[in-house]
C-alpha cells in the first residue's frame, strides 16, 4: 500500500467519524427539542386545565350559595354543561385562530355549523383530554377546511361519501358516552329519527348542490359526526361504547 493510499484511507476515516459525530448531535438536538415540546404542551395543557377548575369551581359556588335549594344532583349537571361550554369556546377560539392563519376561516366555520347541527341528535364520543380534544378537531375541522378550499370533488365522490356516512349514521346514531348514557330508549329512538331526517337531508342538498361551496360544507360536517359516532372511533381513544347497555355498573 502506497503513501498516497495510506494519507486517503486516514482521511475517508476521519470523514466517517466526523459524519458519525454530526449524526449523533443532530440526534441529541432533535431528541432535545422533541423533549422541550412534550414539557411545553403538557405545561399549557396543565396550566388550561387549572384555570378551567378553578372558572368552573367558582361559578359553581356562586350558584350554590344564591339557589341553595338546588341538590348536588341538579349541581352536577349544572357543572358538566358549564365545563361543555368553556371546553367549546376555548376550543373554538383556537381552530378559529388557526384558521384565520390558514386562510380557511370561512370553511371551518360552516363546516362547524353543520357538524354542530347533527350532533346534537347524534352525540358522538368526547375526547378524554384536553389535548385530544385540540387535535382531533384540528384534524376533523381545520383538516377538512382545507381539503373544501383547495380540492375538487366530483358528483360520484361525492355520492360515495356521503351514501357511507349516511348508512354508518343509521346504524351508529345516537352515540352515548359513560358520563351521559342515553338510558332512555324512547330518546333514543327518537335521536335516531332525527338524525335520520338531518343527515338524508344533508344528503340530497349534497348532491343537488354538487357543484357549489355549500355541498362541501354539509359534507364535511357528516364526515366529521360519521367519524365522531363510529364505533372504531370509541376504540381507538379506548372509550366505552353503548353505555346505555352498562349503565347500571358505572352507577355502582
Amino acid at each position: 500500500v502506497s503513501l498516497n493510499d495510506k494519507i486517503m484511507l486516514l482521511i475517508y476515516y476521519f470523514v466517517i467519524l466526523l459524519l458519525i459525530n454530526k449524526l449523533f448531535s443532530l440526534f441529541n438536538f432533535v431528541f432535545y427539542l422533541h423533549y422541550l415540546f412534550n414539557n411545553t404542551i403538557n405545561v399549557i395543557m396543565l396550566n388550561v386545565g387549572v384555570m378551567r377548575r378553578k372558572i368552573i369551581k367558582y361559578s359553581i359556588d356562586r350558584i350554590r350559595s344564591k339557589y341553595p335549594e338546588y341538590s348536588e344532583e341538579k349541581l352536577d349537571e349544572i357543572e358538566y354543561g358549564l365545563e361543555a361550554i368553556y371546553i367549546t369556546l376555548t376550543k373554538a377560539i383556537v381552530i378559529f385562530l388557526v384558521s384565520l392563519s390558514l386562510g380557511v376561516l370561512k370553511e371551518v366555520f360552516y363546516i362547524i355549523l353543520f357538524y354542530n347541527i347533527i350532533r346534537t341528535t347524534a352525540f358522538g364520543m368526547h375526547a378524554k383530554t384536553s389535548l385530544q380534544c385540540y387535535v382531533i378537531s384540528g384534524l376533523l375541522f381545520v383538516g377538512a377546511g382545507l381539503i373544501c378550499k383547495y380540492f375538487y370533488m366530483g358528483f360520484y365522490l361525492k355520492l360515495i361519501i356521503s351514501v357511507f356516512c349516511f348508512l354508518n349514521i343509521l346504524l351508529f346514531a345516537p352515540a352515548d358516552t359513560y358520563k351521559r348514557p342515553l338510558i332512555n330508549s324512547k330518546k333514543r329512538n327518537l335521536y335516531k329519527i332525527l338524525s335520520f331526517i338531518i343527515s338524508y337531508t344533508y344528503v340530497a342538498l349534497i348532491l343537488l348542490f354538487y357543484n357549489s361551496d355549500f355541498s362541501n360544507y354539509l359534507l364535511f360536517g357528516l364526515v366529521d359526526i360519521t367519524v365522531m359516532i363510529h364505533p372504531i372511533t370509541y376504540r381507538v381513544f379506548q372509550l366505552p361504547y353503548n353505555n346505555y347497555k352498562t349503565y347500571n355498573s358505572y352507577s355502582n
